[in-house]
This record gives structure tokens, C-alpha cells and sequence, in this order.
């Protein structure tokens, strides 16, 4: 399936599209942890996934039965996303593959049973945008997660972004997902392989749904 352009992408998709550009994945092909416990008893349906990076969480997804909308504003990243889901032998309709910037993008209102938005790390005004056209794409009874790096991570953990203003709390986060019901919002710990041995990392995890 051909990648899908929506918009004009700001200048900093060039910088993932280099980041991205290696023949290895940036990270796994694998799911993340945490949404692959969390979500793994959904029933699939319509999913999208925002700052979908290199596709591995929608993959994940289309594996599952689900049909998912991934997006991301680098177009080297979902590309890698493609040429994955065609080596899993997934149907291409499974997954469509759109390049748009988060910042202008805006998803069908209560068109999905699921929302995903991954380690998107950005500015408080932009995010909390991003966070409720979220909100706004769900159907009744249909779920938000939002996982991502957690502000207490600059002081107790490792890895990830080390300014403030783009770092997560479950009580920000919960506060952006206008007119859901969260169901779960709280601190996570996720080990980290390093050179020194294995770490600790500190994410927010929020899991919300639209009542019926």
C-alpha cells in the first residue's frame, strides 16, 4: 500500500526521517509492553495510532484483527512500518499508512474503537490538542491509551527526553482526555538494557474510555 499524505509535515520530520533511516529498527519490532498487556483483550475494531513511529504497535494491531489508521509525520518511519507488516504476511489493507503532522492532523470525530498514542513527547499546548481530537475520535465505549515518558524520569530513571516541558503526569494526561472516563492513570516502571546493565525507566501510563 502506497503512504498516504495528509497536509504539509513541519520541518522536524526530517530529523526522525534521518533517525529512521538505518536499516535496524530504532527499537524493536515488537510491540511496546505496556500496550501489548493492556490491549491484548480488546475486541479489534477501528484503531488509530498517532506517532505511529515505525509501525509497531499497528502492526501489532492489524495481527490482532484490528484496522488501523497509523500516523506519523515521517514518512522513512512508516515505510518501515509497511515493508514490516508485508514481511508478517498482514493483507495491506490492514493498516493505513498516513504521513501528517499531529499538530494539524485531525481524525475522523467518533469514527474508532481505539485510540494509541505512544511516546508522543511534546509541548504542553500542542499535546493537549493532540489529546482531544484523541478523545473526540472515539465511539462510545471505545478506548484511549496514552503511554509515554514521565516527568519523574529526569531525577529517578533513565533514557528519554530530558526537557520538562515535553515530559508526561497521569494527572496532566488524564485532564487533556476531555469527556472520557479514565480508567486507569498512574506511574510505570519499564527496565531498560545499558551498557552498565539493566535500568529503570519511568512512563505514564492512561487508560480512558468514552461511556456508551
Amino acid at each position: 500500500m502506497t503512504l498516504l499524505i495528509r497536509k504539509s509535515v513541519q520541518v522536524d520530520s526530517q530529523q526522525w526521517d534521518e533517525r529512521y533511516s538505518g536499516t535496524e529498527f530504532e527499537w524493536t519490532m515488537e510491540p511496546n509492553q505496556f500496550v501489548a498487556a493492556e490491549l491484548a483483550g480488546l475486541p479489534p475494531g477501528r484503531a488509530l495510532d498517532l506517532a505511529a513511529g515505525e509501525g509497531r504497535n499497528s502492526v501489532w494491531l492489524a495481527e490482532r484483527g484490528w484496522r488501523v489508521t497509523a500516523v506519523d509525520f515521517s514518512r522513512v518511519g512508516l515505510e518501515k512500518g509497511r515493508e514490516l507488516s508485508e514481511a508478517r504476511g498482514l493483507d495491506q489493507a490492514k493498516v493505513d499508512w498516513v504521513v501528517a503532522d499531529l499538530r494539524d492532523y485531525e481524525p475522523g470525530r467518533g469514527g474508532y474503537d481505539l485510540v494509541l498514542i505512544a511516546y508522543f513527547q511534546a509541548g504542553p499546548q500542542t499535546r493537549a490538542g493532540v489529546m482531544a481530537r484523541a478523545a473526540a475520535a472515539l465511539v462510545p465505549g471505545g478506548t484511549a491509551f496514552v503511554v509515554g515518558h514521565d516527568l519523574t524520569n529526569l531525577a529517578d530513571g533513565v533514557g528519554g527526553p530530558q526537557d520538562p516541558e515535553v515530559l508526561y503526569t497521569p494527572a496532566a494526561v488524564s485532564a487533556e482526555l476531555t469527556g472520557l472516563r479514565i480508567v486507569r492513570a498512574e506511574r510505570v516502571q519499564r527496565i531498560v538494557n545499558r551498557e552498565g546493565g539493566p535500568a529503570v525507566a519511568i512512563d505514564t501510563l492512561v487508560r480512558a474510555v468514552r461511556e456508551a
